[in-house]
């Protein structure tokens, strides 16, 4: 039988975070070419699993990106597998917004040399695909949330990283724009990008491939987003607040009064 490629293994993960334990024994494989969404109540621990995965927090235990120790790996060969849109991202107001997005190019350039031709041709594939090309000539202090999150996404984009991780990218999203993200995820993964994202938004969760159930810094559930088990674990994390349901072919998430 044919044992798949995993993109990214924790092995019994630990993390306190001000002397408080946060993350407690995480044990996760995430299949190469797939999109997991983590979902969870505030405080279950999925912004810093993410973090943990990205390699920005001090961890107990053991991290595999493909089939090498994440820590191990120099941090330039680490930003050019893995690529990274985190909440609230902070950028320079006065970044012009081609800029800030071949900032996503960074790892794969050597010191100080200038973008060439191929960087060039990433960035405005980028800016097209997440519909920002037209601002390109923009500052970024000059955008909406929206905007600036779409161009945030064309950064991370723009890595060409093979997996993606990414913090709430649906934040200040209009729902059209929701649906072009979906889009874009499902283009990701036809090309054999891993994306693993935390979504507050339980109903685009489900249109995943697969989702991680967490509650009180552990995962309680982890299989695919059509399984009834996967329901039925979410369901139980929310104290049964909300009931999923089949809806034209489509899972969504109603809340129960």
């Amino acid at each position: 039988m044919h044992t798949p490629l995993m993109a990214l293994q924790l092995r019994d993960v630990h993390v306190s975070l001000a002397g408080q334990a946060v993350l407690h024994g995480i044990d996760l494989s995430f299949v190469a070419g797939r999109w997991t969404s983590i979902v969870g109540p505030n405080g279950a621990g999925k912004s810093t699993l993410l973090k943990v995965m990205a390699g920005l927090l001090p961890v107990r235990g053991r991290i595999f990106l493909f089939d090498q120790e994440l820590m191990a790996m120099d941090r330039k060969q680490r930003a050019q597998q893995l690529s990274w849109l985190g909440q609230n991202e902070s950028t320079s107001d006065d970044l012009r917004v081609w800029d800030v997005v071949m900032l996503g190019r960074m790892p794969h350039q050597d010191w100080l040399a200038a973008p060439n031709a191929h960087d060039h041709a990433v960035v405005e594939t980028a800016l097209k695909a997440t519909q920002a090309w037209d601002w390109r000539e923009r500052s970024i202090g000059q955008l909406s949330g929206g905007e600036r999150q779409r161009v945030l996404l064309a950064r991370a984009m723009a890595v060409q990283a093979q997996v993606m991780l990414m913090d709430e990218p649906l934040a200040n999203l209009d729902p059209p724009h929701q649906v072009d993200w979906l889009e874009q995820v499902r283009c990701l993964t036809a090309q054999n990008t891993t994306v693993i994202s935390v979504l507050h938004e339980v109903g685009m969760a489900l249109h995943a491939d697969d989702m991680v159930v967490m509650q009180a810094g552990r995962v309680v559930h982890q299989g695919a987003c059509a399984d009834a088990a996967t329901h039925r674990a979410v369901e139980a994390v929310f104290d049964k607040r909300i009931a999923i349901h089949s809806l034209d072919g489509q899972w969504v998430a109603v809340p129960k009064l």
